[in-house]
């Protein structure tokens, strides 16, 4: 086995059994890799003397005794011990990202909200301080809820490492594409595509075509699962095998650098000498992962009436009580509508779930103006909404032959929790004043006359 050296500095196993590219497939699977040949000790996790002078540490992303069928965790193999790359820390400002709970004066949450896309900019913006947070939910300090950003990236993070205590990131592109080189391996991302970046791993983010926008969900509370396919049986939705895990990928560079952590929403900083991706090898089943949202299958009605959007769900995170989470993440994408006698669209409703919506692009159907890529929407637990006045009427006088819904591709972060809007989405962010006018045009038609629809 070689190594081969990827163009941002790190080295990965050229060529590694069972991978496509760099990434091994499953979700949640159990994996083992290597950057450097016998750097994984076989069977046992602790060696008295790792090869090569490394370091053995076991990465938890639960507590040790959860069951075992929810137990993660990952051993890792590394140059030098994350000890020694912390630091005295001094705390920092990152003043557009916020944590829960966080309710600013002044601003309302009550009502149907709707934002133009956060423009792009020439700006020099990192991850970090091109994080603008919209909205936030629940408690970190309790580990429930979550938060909603929209990231403005035009420069890489240079000699500069990252990691959350608070929470797992859900990264959701919408334009541009980055890098995230960490301590497990690197992953690229584009629009279409999404990822997990695990709470307490490090990592960098490089721009490989800006500028980048596109959505993040921080989830403070129990992660991102697969959803329980009930009567649908074992296939479609997302799969297991779409969703890729990183090879063992590491730098040795002995290089000043700064590593910021965020931890119970404030941000802290240390200066250590050398990189933080120092992981050679490493085996277990906590870990980051991408997945291509085209190879998600949707399900839908074949004969009547318009199933509950909850089939559309590609990754939920459970909470404390049943069938109700602390986040689903669901996925609007093309797909058939064959239904008869059917009126197609959303329906109009109001329920416990406080949805955020998002466009990747094209075209949302109950939407059909204003809803633009980019842009996003809020409407919170038990406020009213639905299609405007324009697509019910389309949808109630169509001629209801097969039609491919085409072109179009949004999402929706919906939790059991309220979400509160930051002082970023009500007052700078660009909001659409007169979304709410969009139901207006809705007209009384009923007139009293039976079996007349």
């Amino acid at each position: 086995m070689t190594t081969q050296e990827l163009p941002n500095g790190m080295r990965r196993a050229a060529t590694q059994e069972g991978t496509t590219e760099g990434y091994m497939p499953g979700f949640g699977n159990d994996f083992e890799t290597e950057a450097l040949p016998g750097a994984l000790p076989q069977g046992m996790n602790s060696p008295q003397k790792c090869n090569y002078g490394l370091y053995g540490e076991q990465l938890s992303g639960t507590a040790f005794t959860a069951p075992q069928h929810r137990n993660e965790r990952t051993w890792c193999y590394r140059i030098r011990p994350s000890v020694k790359h912390s630091g005295r820390y001094r705390p920092i400002d990152l003043p557009y990202w916020k944590t829960a709970p966080h309710i600013p004066e002044g601003v309302t949450s009550l009502g149907q909200y709707r934002w133009d896309p956060v423009p792009l900019t020439d700006e020099p913006l990192t991850w970090l301080t091109g994080m603008r947070t919209m909205t936030t939910a629940g408690d970190v300090n309790t580990q429930t809820g979550m938060a909603s950003h929209v990231y403005l990236v035009t420069e890489s993070m240079r000699d500069a490492y990252f990691y959350s205590a608070d929470s797992e990131l859900l990264v959701v592109p919408q334009a541009g594409r980055l890098r995230f080189s960490t301590e497990l391996g690197v992953i690229d991302l584009a629009p279409r595509e999404i990822a997990i970046l695990p709470r307490g791993l490090v990592y960098r983010v490089e721009v490989l075509e800006g500028p980048c926008r596109g959505f993040v969900c921080e989830n403070y509370g129990q992660k991102f699962e697969l959803p329980n396919r009930g009567p649908i049986g074992a296939n479609c939705m997302a799969n297991r095998r779409d969703f890729k895990s990183p090879v063992a990928a590491f730098e040795d560079r002995e290089t000043p650098s700064t590593l910021t952590i965020k931890w119970c929403g404030q941000f802290h900083a240390c200066e250590i000498g050398h990189s933080p991706l120092d992981v050679v090898a490493w085996h277990g089943n906590y870990a980051p992962v991408k997945y291509d949202l085209a190879t998600y299958c949707p399900v839908g009605a074949v004969l009547f009436d318009h199933p509950d959007p909850s089939i559309f769900t590609v990754l939920t995170a459970p909470s404390g009580v049943d069938g109700t989470a602390n986040i689903d993440f669901v996925l609007f994408r093309e797909r058939w509508m064959v239904a008869e006698d059917t009126f197609r669209p959303p329906w109009y409703h109001k329920n416990v779930m406080s949805e955020l919506m998002g466009n990747i692009y094209g075209q949302y159907d109950a939407k059909p103006q204003g809803f633009v890529p980019g842009g996003l929407s809020l409407h919170n637990m038990m406020l009213p909404h639905g299609p405007d006045r324009e697509a019910f009427e389309g949808a109630s006088n169509a001629d209801l032959a097969p039609a491919k819904l085409d072109d179009t591709m949004s999402f929706m972060f919906e939790t059991r929790f309220p979400q509160h809007l930051t002082a970023f989405a009500g007052t700078e962010a660009p909001l659409q004043d007169d979304y709410v006018d969009c139901w207006d045009g809705i007209e009384k038609k009923f007139d009293g006359t039976p079996g007349v629809k």
